[in-house]
């Protein structure tokens, strides 16, 4: 690096460059399904939204409102649109649910999210880099089409298992209810039945009686109610009843009573059922997310997605929300959970697209094309002059062999050459070694000069030693510096010398653009075994004249770590 560079200039390592960014991801559960293969390009949508509910288009508001890409395919399963109307939600309440999912709609299509009506049949991890899925969409016409997708939010609902008495699916969501705080108050001072089908028989009864108190538990022979429960519902009035339900018995598009295998009737208005619920999980189990039995009271009730708090399933890039991860939520708590969820998504890809960027920097800063570049142009970076810490460093120490890392267009290694040494200057441009041999012939040291495409990042000394080894503004990301520190070590010979020098951070400003990769020379000494190397680091000052033409002379200061092998 010339010596001349200002402190006006950014700094720039002289060679070799740091490690350039690894992207990818290795969170969670990796699913066992091949990579698709898809064409080479940008994705069609940073997010799919699989599943048109309460939780879905929240979740797209939450992601479009972001400025970001969404999709939402919708099969029109809502697990409520048989309800005549949504409840417990504020400033919608009783709202019909088709009506509710027509605003959402209207509503995300306003900040650019596009819904369609379809179905997801499948996905699978692309083979882009990074995370993203090509999703397989059918249309309601047959056709199916790849739809890529960045990020994946899964609210395709829940399926209920109702029991298969005659009446009770017509009448589920109107007379046929299972959510107190959804139809309790629709149903206040009505006759409840509840089918005591399972563990959860009691606790149901005692819940519905806060809204009526004509409560009656038809309680299976299979299912006991006994203890400090069973006083609970005699002291509140519930009544229980053995049996076995046979029959919903409707008149008149109405609920009227329950029949019994016995052949009994109860009187009743509406009729609580505690089903089995299964998450629609079939695409979220295709891509190895972990679906989980939902147990209360010893009982299992269903089945569920498991998430993080964040919405995120085990798969990364997949997050779900809703009912097919939380089978008990209502169309309030999904609205929540999407939207949550969606802010989650956002904030993956926000990270994502910074860590993006910074690889992109880093290229520029740290890999060979980015070099390739620089030192393929008309004119030379650097004036060719030997580093001044070199000069002084190095005038008293005997010729030997030696060794430049990051030797870029060669001055350095040519002044070492023309006191005498033998020199091996390592360099990952072309360009530079080009330009470095050009200017080594020109001064008749071909000979003492040879020039090795090396990657400082991965080399390895061997058994190959030098008297010499030197690096210059070699600068690094994320502490690369003592790494290689420790590689140059390894090439020392005995009674040999290191010499590392580097910006000083004092010189750039802190945590900005290239300044952030400097390092002090201190920083630098923990690569070396005391008992091996007599160490000495310091901050030294230089002046040179300003890049800018000024004339102006500036002062640098140099992270110098000095180091000689024990022999």
């Amino acid at each position: 690096m010339s010596e001349q560079q200002s402190p006006q200039s950014q700094p720039q390592p002289h060679e070799d460059h740091g490690h350039g960014h690894q992207h990818g991801h290795g969170h969670g559960h990796q699913p066992q399904v091949p990579a698709v293969e898809v064409p080479a390009g940008p994705e069609d949508v940073d997010v799919l939204v699989v599943g048109g509910g309460a939780a879905g288009l929240a979740g797209a508001l939450s992601v479009a409102r972001a400025r970001r890409s969404v999709l939402v395919v919708d099969a029109g399963e809502q697990r409520n649109l048989p309800a005549g109307a949504v409840h417990n939600l504020l400033t919608r309440d009783g709202t019909p649910p088709a009506e509710l999912a027509r605003l959402g709609r209207e509503e995300v299509t306003r900040f650019g999210a596009v819904v369609e009506q379809g179905r997801v049949a499948g996905a699978t991890p692309w083979s882009h880099e990074g995370t993203g899925f090509a999703v397989t969409v059918e249309s309601p016409d047959g056709g199916t089409r790849t739809v890529l997708a960045r990020r994946l939010l899964v609210t395709s609902g829940l399926v209920d298992d109702l029991p298969a008495l005659p009446g009770l699916a017509e009448q589920w969501g109107r007379g046929v209810v299972h959510c107190p705080y959804c139809h309790g108050y629709e149903a206040r001072d009505g006759r409840v039945v509840v089918l005591g089908t399972n563990p959860m028989a009691g606790h149901a009864g005692l819940l519905w009686r806060q809204w009526s108190a004509e409560v009656t538990v038809l309680l299976d022979p299979a299912v006991e109610i006994a203890g400090p429960e069973a006083e609970r519902l005699d002291a509140r009035g519930v009544e229980t009843v053995a049996g076995t339900a046979a029959e919903v018995v409707v008149e008149g598009d109405r609920v009227t009573g329950v029949r019994t295998t016995g052949g009994e009737v109860l009187p009743c208005d509406f009729v609580v059922v505690g089903a089995p619920m299964a998450a629609r999980s079939e695409v979220l189990e295709q891509l190895g997310a972990a679906v989980v039995p939902l147990e209360m009271g010893g009982h299992v009730f269903g089945t569920r997605v498991e998430t993080t708090p964040t919405g995120a399933t085990s798969v990364p890039g997949v997050y779900a929300a809703g009912n097919v991860t939380n089978l008990q939520a209502q169309v309030v708590t999904a609205m929540a959970e999407g939207t949550w969820a969606g802010a989650q998504v956002n904030m993956e890809l926000v990270t994502e697209d910074a860590d993006k960027a910074v690889a992109a920097t880093r290229a520029q800063i740290f890999e060979r094309p980015a070099w390739d570049e620089r030192y393929g142009g008309e004119d030379h970076m650097w004036s060719g002059r030997v580093n001044a810490a070199l000069q002084q460093e190095v005038e008293h120490l005997r010729p030997g062999r030696a060794l430049d890392v990051g030797s870029g267009e060669g001055g350095d290694a040519i002044w070492l050459a023309q006191q005498g040494w033998d020199v091996t200057g390592f360099e990952f441009s072309a360009t530079g070694r080009a330009r470095a041999a050009e200017a080594a012939a020109a001064r008749g040291l071909t000979e003492r000069t040879h020039w090795r495409d090396v990657d400082v990042r991965t080399f390895e000394a061997g058994e190959e030693r030098w008297d010499l080894v030197t690096s210059f503004f070699v600068h690094l990301p994320d502490g690369g510096m003592l790494d290689v520190t420790r590689r140059l070590a390894a090439a020392v010979a005995p009674g040999g010398t290191l010499l590392v020098v580097g910006h000083h951070p004092v010189d750039m400003p802190a945590g900005r653009g290239p300044g952030r990769y400097t390092h002090t020379a201190e920083q630098l000494v923990p690569a070396l075994d005391p008992a091996a190397w007599d160490v000495h680091a310091e901050t030294r000052a230089r002046t040179a004249p300003a890049r800018d033409g000024s004339g102006e002379q500036v002062t640098w200061h140099d992270a110098i770590l000095r180091a000689v092998r024990r022999a």
